[in-house]
């Protein structure tokens, strides 16, 4: 019998997202720094979205529109250009979506935005949420209701978590990974909520908590122990040009789920999630950098340094016989409407 059930289950709040890359440096009061680099598109949650439906997952997602002109395109690019499940989001009257504005230069941004609660909450869009194989979930200092709701009726949730900005990194956070399958922190924020001085230090505290743990090491790679199966492993990062690093993680965490939800080995599932997320800070913005089967496809196909063709082999029996038409990444500006 056919599962019909989404492949993913996402909500968080929505941004339109307005990067500008190329600077030399960040601006300093006063100054005035002309850049020829910018793109625009939905961002936030719809990182992980639009990563994972690339990906070919049947994807659902729950958040809340504004009614204004930054929802209505965010809301046309999710549903009509990346065909995203939005039966569970809203938009709401008279609530401005939120805007960031993103100054990438090197390999990090500075972020302003402009924005207000939401008027529904998490678990006013889930309510009870239907079955999913799979939900990616930002997890934070209080517990969602939705959360126990989703991992009670089989849902597998893959979880991870932000910067503690009060930085007292509460181990009380670290109670629900019992509803988890898979947690991926970054290792500062593996480090600091385990109390622990490693990144092999932390992913063994973390390993004790939830079946399968990973560990985040930025340009280091990645180091992951999934105890359902035995395996431990660790790969490095790729040495690609960074133009704007932002929803890199985001695609590390869709990638990874896309290659878990296809039973690879340990390793592979690693490094493919490296890799997705190393394609994806060579593009503008969060959502729309997103590489898919086919910007993997095609970064294969091209690849000529032998070791990486070795490392990299799984890819030629992984890779579906049709990766799909190029992905669309961010455009300058949302093209106008017609007439």
């Amino acid at each position: 019998m056919d599962d019909d059930r989404p492949d993913v289950l996402l909500t968080g709040l929505l941004f339109y997202d307005l990067v500008l890359t190329g600077l030399g440096k960040p601006p300093t009061p006063g100054e005035e720094i002309w850049t020829g680099g910018m793109g625009c598109g939905p961002g936030g949650i719809a990182n992980l979205a639009v990563a994972a439906a690339r990906f070919g997952l049947r994807t659902s997602l729950a958040t809340v529109f504004g009614d204004d002109l930054y929802g209505e395109y965010c809301r046309d690019i999710l549903c009509d250009q990346e065909d995203i499940d939005l039966s569970l989001s809203r938009t709401a009257d008279g609530w401005p979506t939120p805007v960031t504005v993103s100054l990438a230069y090197g390999h990090d941004r500075a972020l302003v935005t402009h924005g207000q609660e939401p008027p529904y909450s998490q678990d006013t869009l889930m309510g009870d949420p239907p079955q999913a194989r799979t939900a990616l979930v930002h997890i934070e200092a209080e517990p969602r209701a939705w959360l126990a709701k989703a991992a009670a009726n089989g849902t597998q949730i893959y979880a991870d978590v932000g910067w503690d900005p009060t930085q007292r990194w509460s181990t009380d956070l670290l109670d629900q990974l019992s509803l988890c399958h898979a947690f991926l922190p970054n290792e500062t924020e593996a480090m600091a909520y385990t109390r622990t001085d490693s990144a092999g230090s932390a992913l063994g505290a973390l390993s004790e908590l939830v079946p399968v743990a990973v560990v985040t090491r930025g340009g280091a790679g990645a180091v992951a122990v999934d105890q359902t199966t035995g395996e431990y492993a660790q790969v490095p990062a790729l040495d690609l040009d960074v133009l704007d690093a932002t929803g890199a993680g985001d695609v590390f965490g869709a990638s990874f789920v896309a290659a878990s939800l296809g039973g690879w080995p340990l390793e592979e599932r690693l490094r493919f999630a490296v890799l997705a997320a190393g394609l994806s800070v060579r593009q503008p913005g969060g959502a729309l950098a997103a590489p898919g089967w086919y910007g993997v496809d095609r970064w294969w196909r091209s690849l000529t340094d032998p070791e990486l063709r070795r490392t990299y082999g799984f890819l030629a029996d992984r890779l579906p016989d049709n990766p799909g038409p190029p992905v669309a990444h961010a455009p300058v500006t949302p093209p106008a409407r017609p007439h």
